[in-house]
């Protein structure tokens, strides 16, 4: 199951975290970045038109509603990211024998599911 027409073989493309040094650090193939960079770009813009209906005093539920489709585009985003890191990184410390990753699985899930 993929989230909003990113590919599995995009998300599997290149493996998504790396550990340099002491640094964990993503690695993403390009097309997956562009996605995600296009999403952002959109989101940037949808937070600068709901800045905009503030000032404009535009009525309540008209603003909630924007923010609410703005909520729903950035977890968008973080879908794929986890979808993602779930089919590479998190697989591999697992084939790897580090199940203390599921652990670390499971905050970032809570994170998510708190919003």
């Amino acid at each position: 199951m993929s989230f909003n027409h990113v590919n599995e073989e995009e998300i599997n493309d290149e493996t998504c975290c790396k550990t340099e040094g002491s640094h964990r650090k993503s690695h993403h193939s390009d097309k997956v970045k562009s996605n995600l960079v296009t999403r952002l770009n959109r989101i940037e813009g949808q937070i600068r038109g709901i800045k905009g209906l503030i000032e404009k005093d535009t009525y309540c539920d008209d603003v909630i509603t924007q923010i609410s489709a703005t909520q729903s585009a950035l977890n968008s985003v973080a879908k794929i990211l986890l979808e993602g890191h779930l089919k590479t990184c998190v697989l591999e410390r697992i084939q790897d024998g580090d199940e203390e990753v599921l652990d670390e699985v499971l905050v970032t899930i809570h994170k998510l599911m708190k919003k």
